[in-house]
Order: C-alpha cells, then sequence, then structure tokens
C-alpha cells in the first residue's frame, strides 16, 4: 500500500513575495506569516537584513491544495521549467466552451502581470494556453 505524502511546490525566484502574491490571486490561496508571527512585516524585521524577503509561502485556504513556497536564488530564470503548473479551469470542457473558459482566465491574469505564450488549440478537451508568470515560469491554462 502507498504512503501518501504531503508536498509543497517550490518556486527558485529573484523577489518571492511578489511572486506570491501573484500565486494568491492566481489561485485564491492566502499569504499566512510564518508561526510565531503576526504579520509578515513583522518576521522580516525579526531576520538579519541579508535575509530579509528571501522567503515567502502560500496555502490553500481549504487545505487540499500543495504549499506554495518561494525562495530567492541569485541566478535569473535562463531556459524553459522543467516542472510547471497546470491551472484547470476547462475540465469537462469542450470546444468553444472550453475556449471561451481558458480565454476568460487568461483575461483575468493578464492584469495581474502574466504574459500569455501561446494557444494550443486542438478543438477538443486537450487545449490549453501556455502563459508565464510574473517571473517568467511558465505554467498553462487548461
Amino acid at each position: 500500500m502507498a504512503v501518501l505524502r504531503q508536498f509543497q511546490v517550490t518556486f527558485d525566484c529573484a523577489d518571492p513575495a511578489r511572486v506570491a502574491r501573484f500565486w494568491c490571486e492566481v489561485l485564491g490561496y492566502e499569504s499566512r506569516p510564518p508561526k510565531g508571527f503576526g504579520s509578515w512585516e513583522e518576521y522580516q524585521a525579526s531576520c538579519p537584513p541579508e535575509e530579509r524577503g528571501s522567503w515567502s509561502a502560500c496555502t490553500d485556504p481549504t487545505g487540499v491544495g500543495p504549499r506554495l513556497y518561494f525562495q530567492r536564488v541569485p541566478e535569473g530564470k535562463v531556459v524553459k521549467n522543467r516542472v510547471h503548473l497546470d491551472v484547470r479551469v476547462g475540465t469537462g470542457l469542450l470546444g468553444e466552451e472550453r475556449l471561451a473558459a481558458l480565454e476568460a482566465e487568461c483575461a483575468r491574469l493578464l492584469p495581474l502581470g502574466a504574459v500569455r505564450v501561446q494557444l494550443l488549440y486542438d478543438g477538443g478537451d486537450d487545449s490549453c494556453i501556455v502563459m508565464q508568470d510574473v517571473e517568467g515560469n511558465e505554467f498553462c491554462i487548461d
């Protein structure tokens, strides 16, 4: 029998707070301060100056989805992601109805700083829109 394990998805990034805010808006997640602190500002003030802003996190308020963790790294993104998130908005929809749901979600995310890369449309249930988050990490709306 397999053991079910919890997991988090970790993003390497330049500005953890900014990327965390973006994904909170995309997924309806919440940015909760670290345990023992009333706010992120309070936590940041307790850190040595060189560590301030070095990480952030957000969680699914329902407790179902994985925690997202964002850590500052010195190098920038230079190649395509090897792992990406699929934001599922068209599940069970086909054709034009699916395309309309994908386009509506794309339109919602663009003002948040997302970038539309490419529509992959097959007319069926495998269509998706490839996008990038505020630091260029690819994800799909499907």
